[in-house]
């Protein structure tokens, strides 16, 4: 780790050609980052440059006060706005893997990141599902963990890029009995000492005792009950219609969604602009916006900062509580 006062954290563009430069200018011009960060941009000067244009928003990188900016200078500038292109998706590739390399060399203490468009990093060549998998790929990490936190609420999701047919598949009574190892450890890694659990189900209200599938009887309540044998508080299966609500009430510390949409909904409903996605499990804290590159509006200056703000900020505040939590227990 660099340091903790105040964390170093690498913040990368996105793809060129969305919104990600721009939401990233407007969040280093508000006045909680360098109150809170000390931010390092890896990224594009020319890309940077158009996105300050588009908001009107003008940053000196690298004086004093200001963010470091390490720059590529790998975009070409007949980049357009708005359009899935290799060459942003090959540029996005590069800022995420400089990132990791300085982060792994121990430059920075967390990577902060704008979205990245899918298909223009396969157009590239590159055949990742998303940044997290590019990222266990990148660290050698074994499948990572993903959490959302907004609000006080924090979903960990035991499937991710998989089509609901092929999440079903993976809804075994092992993985999950495995996950919720994995997430006791982490959430008492960020502080909770002793973290409440709960899965949500997968059929209308938990299954009905089997009326409406099996699944919950026959995978999740199993794991639960094999990881409370392990001392973990958990709960479930929990209905979905009202396991998010009860852990937004501070029932839970966490909740197990089962897949992709379903945890999601919740978290995008409750606040769409304020939601951060957070990868746990590499060697570094990894915090991320929670929506996309939204190329309709790319380039028009109107793109809200907020996740990308929230991102940043939370990535501060959790290697603050990491490096704490070390601290207390050596």
């Amino acid at each position: 780790m660099v340091t903790v006062n105040p964390p170093v954290i690498g913040i990368t563009i996105g793809d060129p050609a969305g919104i990600g430069p721009e939401i990233v200018v407007r969040a280093l011009a508000h006045e909680t980052i360098p109150a809170s960060v000390s931010p390092v941009v890896i990224g594009d000067r020319w890309v940077l440059e158009r996105a300050m244009d588009a908001t009107g928003i003008r940053l000196e990188f690298g004086s004093s006060g200001q963010p470091r900016l390490i720059d590529l200078a790998n975009v070409e500038h007949r980049l357009q706005w708005g359009k899935i292109q290799a060459t942003a998706g090959a540029a996005a590739a590069q800022f995420i893997e400089r990132a990791v390399q300085k982060a792994l060399a121990g430059r920075l203490d967390a990577m902060a990141t704008a979205p990245i468009n899918k298909e223009a990093l396969w157009r590239a060549g590159y055949r990742h599902l998303g940044h997290t998998e590019m990222l266990a790929d990148l660290t050698h990490s074994d499948d990572p963990l993903t959490m959302f936190q907004v609000r006080g609420l924090r979903i960990f999701f035991l499937t991710r890029h998989l089509s609901l047919r092929e999440a079903l598949d993976q809804i075994t009574r092992e993985r999950i009995t495995s996950m919720l190892h994995r997430i006791d450890n982490e959430l008492k890694r960020l502080g909770v000492a002793r973290p409440r659990i709960a899965v949500a189900a997968l059929n209308p209200h938990a299954g009905e005792g089997g009326a409406l599938g099996r699944e919950d009887q026959d995978e999740i309540a199993p794991a639960v009950e094999d990881a409370r044998a392990r001392g973990i508080q958990v709960q479930g299966p929990v209905p979905a219609d009202s396991v998010f609500a009860q852990a937004l009430e501070g029932r839970y510390d966490a909740v197990v969604s089962l897949y992709h949409d379903q945890g999601h909904i919740a978290a995008k409903t409750l606040d769409f602009h304020g939601a951060v996605s957070v990868t746990l499990g590499l060697p570094f804290i990894r915090t991320s916006v929670d929506h996309g590159t939204a190329f309709d509006i790319a380039g028009r200056g109107i793109a809200k900062a907020d996740s990308m703000i929230a991102a940043i900020l939370a990535a501060g505040d959790l290697v603050r509580k990491v490096t704490i939590i070390g601290k207390a227990s050596t």
